[in-house]
């Protein structure tokens, strides 16, 4: 999204007047004619299915990683001789440490490509998910679990970016809702093989995490097997271009690619920081509403309702496919309507069904768990391609991962807290004297507060305007056609498409060139 502000985001007094407002006004739907999705789906190449299928995939079997730990804490306090809230911290952990892999692995995907940082974190997702298998202690067990929270937090930035950054514009929205519920896959997935393996298999818990060590070698596989993104081969020869010219340009200046990164990265920094913050703030409210509606859902229905594992298991998949429904559909009409206001109104419900999610005792749980998860996969759907659109060109991949596993550390102390919260409201112990709390309350309480929150930084928030997805749509359509011809670094100099801007190199006796905006023309 382009930044209009005078002097960077909200640096001007009369820029802040005018932004505010135009906020109530900025959520009219723009009179945009609805697209059959089936329509919109068929416009994508076989390269763009098979770079979405491996990101989705990618972030998939992440999730599985991490819900394994939130499906098989009863096991592991069993195992480990410990409490919920001091296993907690195996959750709280890996969120804290997500920003550091989102660092080292988003600078690498922006400077030197998307495919082999996400190949090497997948593969150090297989060593630490064999390793907490073996784990004999509640201190190892952390161990392992804090260095899989670097890795985890490595992996969504160039995920997203290999599955959604070269899709034509009407179809990210409907594909940005299924990539982020590839989240409730992951739980989904991990709530059933739990079932199959855990109660039926003699190392109980451990088969789970073994298990989740397998996938990732064909995941892999089959992203080394791919092509780097278009949208980041022109993005690198456009940085490859400019380092040419401005070196040809100085006879006494040595300029490489990875100094034009470096100063393009600082710049999108300091003219977006504020944008940026305000992300953050917005993603973890986005956090604390997601894992406060899933951690110790299962927990509650064993412990609390008293469900068995077959029922605990099928609430729980209903959840998950509500998440997958929700967020696939309002991830769709989110193109149509605007990210926000879709974005408000799933808000506005899911709040209103918290007391059904959390008040009755009974498997009717499984119907107010499918549609409280589809407000909250509503909500979440649109995420992915919003981050996108809102984050500086330059530096897209370390934006869209850092602030997101930002978003994570903020909300990271969400279980431990809620553990503290479920202790001071202790049950009756079950029949076979297991000490019980009332998770209810914390669950409803995280809930509502998310709600609230995401309600009001939502509606204050920005988003790309009308016009401008109009030109973002256009710059996509100019640099797949960059690729489709084959041109090579010296014609993508002439004509290459970087930040929605075409640059004619016509005169080579110019130092500075003139800059036509593609994404402006008509």
């Amino acid at each position: 999204m382009k930044n209009n502000m005078d002097a960077g985001w909200f640096y001007s007094r009369s820029q802040v007047v005018r932004y505010f407002s135009t906020r109530l006004s900025s959520l009219v739907p723009p009179k945009t004619k609805v697209r059959n999705p089936i329509s919109i789906l068929r416009e994508l190449s076989k390269q763009q299915w098979l770079l979405f299928a491996c990101g989705f995939l990618a972030r998939a079997w992440d999730s599985f990683d991490y819900y394994s730990v939130s499906m098989t804490l009863t096991e592991l306090g069993t195992a480990f001789d410990t409490d919920n809230k001091s296993l907690s911290w195996a959750l709280t952990i890996t969120m804290m440490l997500r920003p550091i892999g989102a660092i080292i692995s988003g600078i690498f995907s922006d400077r030197y490509g998307r495919k082999w940082p996400l190949i090497i974190n997948l593969a150090m997702l297989i060593i630490l998910e064999m390793a907490s298998g073996f784990c004999n202690t509640l201190p190892q067990f952390l161990g392992v679990r804090s260095i899989y929270g670097i890795v985890m937090g490595g992996i969504f930035g160039p995920a997203a970016s290999t599955a959604l950054e070269d899709l034509p514009y009407d179809a990210r929205g409907v594909l940005s809702g299924l990539f982020e519920l590839s989240s409730a896959l992951g739980n989904l997935l991990a709530a059933a093989v739990y079932c199959a393996l855990v109660p039926t298999t003699p190392h109980g818990w451990r088969s789970l995490y073994w298990f989740g060590a397998g996938p990732p070698m064909f995941i892999i596989a089959f992203r080394w097997w791919l092509p780097e993104t278009n949208y980041f081969q022109v993005v690198k020869a456009e940085r490859e271009a400019k380092a040419l010219r401005v070196t040809s340009s100085a006879e006494n200046q040595n300029t490489t690619p990875l100094k034009v990164f470096a100063k393009d990265a600082g710049k999108a920094f300091k003219e977006n920081w504020v944008l940026l913050l305000y992300i953050v703030f917005l993603l973890a409210g986005f956090a604390s509403c997601a894992h406060g509606s899933a951690d110790f859902y299962p927990t509650f229905l064993k412990n609390q309702v008293q469900l068995n594992t077959k029922q605990t298991t099928i609430i729980t998949i209903a959840g998950q496919l509500g998440a997958f429904v929700g967020g696939v559909t309002m991830g769709y009409i989110s193109s149509f309507f605007g990210r926000r206001l879709v974005m408000i109104t799933a808000c506005i419900f899911g709040a209103a069904l918290i007391p059904a999610y959390v008040l009755p005792r009974s498997m009717s749980l499984t119907a107010s768990a499918f549609f409280q998860q589809f407000f909250v996969g509503g909500v979440l759907g649109p995420i992915p391609i919003h981050l996108l659109e809102l984050s500086p060109q330059a530096i897209r991949s370390l934006i869209v991962g850092l602030v997101y596993q930002l978003g994570n550390l903020a909300a990271s102390a969400t279980p431990t807290i809620q553990a503290v919260i479920g202790e001071n409201f202790p049950l009756p112990p079950a029949k076979n004297g297991v000490e019980r709390v009332d998770y209810s309350i914390a669950i409803a309480i995280f809930m509502a507060a998310g709600w609230s929150y995401m309600l009001f930084f939502l509606v204050l928030g920005p988003e790309m305007s009308h016009e401008e997805r109009k030109q973002e749509a256009e710059a996509a359509i100019s640099r797949e056609k960059i690729m489709k011809d084959q041109l090579e670094l010296a014609q993508i100099e002439k004509t290459g498409v970087i930040e929605g801007q075409a640059v004619d190199w016509e005169d080579k006796n110019v130092k500075e060139p003139r800059v036509k905006c593609v994404e402006c023309s008509p």
